[in-house]
């Protein structure tokens, strides 16, 4: 998949089969739209183009910025598209001089003169332009004049992805991993940097790297304790240590040079030690190598139990000896 950021610098696209959106999560719903893109490009030997915007626009419309979280951040989202085999992905810098075009300059200026799109797939409820004022109706209208096909995304499908986000995020938010990874179609995952804690956990036999996250955007499931796989992702880039690499035509490519590891990973405040800040703490299991620094990546694959307040350190200690035996129960059935 080639990655585009730069409107300056587009190929010529072949027959793009093109739709836009924002594709949070890459979910279910969201698959059976990038089917029907690859559906329709196969038809007329043309190649498939999902356009998306960042940051999120509502961060500039509406300065929501604090108050946006999602499911990928747009690395996250990049890996995933590649992995669906879509021909291009356009990363449009979504400024306030963008969301200024009228939506007549958006089909002409941005649709048009840089894609020259074959065909356009597109939901009934899209919204485009300045005041929100394009929609599906007036690119149906230009659709003669332009010379693009048009093509609806089917209600079901449409409705589907939607409620899937949300769902998506109400689930997480919950630490209800089981019904959010069944909406994705994969495990949740997500990325932090392994800082310096306090070091209780290994004097109790439970050593843990604490997580710090990169990306204020990114959802992060509710309180509670969970079976893990962890990755040691070797990541050199992202700014400054982000970690995804560039190839080719601008396309990230995630890294993970080191073997798959198991744990229990615990997100909360730590109550019985009177804590009162959230931390992200991850015991690696039969692992004791210095990683501070590193960036993990974090797939949760089951929910254990809430978070609780225990009388004291050896209950503490033997409640954790309960998850390890059920996180590997967990994973020798899988």
């Amino acid at each position: 998949m080639n990655v585009h950021r730069d409107l300056e610098q587009l190929p010529v696209f072949k027959n793009a089969v093109i739709t836009i959106g924002t594709f949070d999560g890459v979910h279910t719903g969201h698959q059976q739209i990038i089917n029907q893109l690859k559906d329709e490009a196969a038809k007329i030997g043309g190649e498939t183009v999902i356009i998306t915007f960042h940051p999120h626009p509502r961060k500039i419309i509406n300065g929501l910025s604090h108050e946006i979280k999602l499911i990928n951040t747009l690395e996250e989202k990049i890996e995933l598209l590649e992995a669906k085999a879509v021909d291009h992905l356009v990363v449009v810098p979504f400024t306030e001089q963008f969301s200024l075009l009228t939506a007549e300059e958006y089909i002409r200026d941005f649709l048009i003169g840089l894609f020259h799109p074959h065909t356009i797939i597109i939901g009934y409820d899209h919204r485009f332009g300045k005041g929100r004022k394009g929609d599906y109706h007036l690119l149906e209208n230009c659709s003669a004049i332009y010379q693009y096909e048009l093509k609806e995304i089917p209600v079901h499908v449409l409705n589907e992805a939607s409620v899937s986000s949300t769902r998506i995020r109400e689930a997480i938010a919950k630490a209800d991993m089981e019904t959010a990874n069944k909406l994705l179609g994969y495990n949740f995952f997500f990325e932090g940097k392994v800082t310096e804690g306090n070091k209780l956990g290994r004097t109790i036999g439970y050593p843990t790297a604490n997580l710090k996250m990169e990306e204020n955007e990114k959802i992060i499931p509710g309180n509670g304790v969970f079976a893990v796989e962890i990755i040691i992702t070797g990541k050199i880039n992202k700014a400054k240590d982000s970690g995804y690499e560039v190839r080719g035509s601008s396309s990230l490519k995630f890294e993970a040079p080191n073997k798959q590891l198991r744990g229990m990973m615990n997100i909360g405040t730590r109550p019985t030690v009177d804590g009162t800040k959230q931390t992200i703490e991850v015991n690696i299991f039969d692992f004791d190598k210095d990683i501070y620094g590193k960036i993990l990546r974090i797939t949760i694959k089951k929910y254990l139990r809430s978070e609780q307040k225990f009388s004291g350190l050896d209950a503490l200690k033997a409640q954790l000896a309960k998850d390890r035996v059920n996180a590997f129960s967990f994973f020798s059935k899988e």
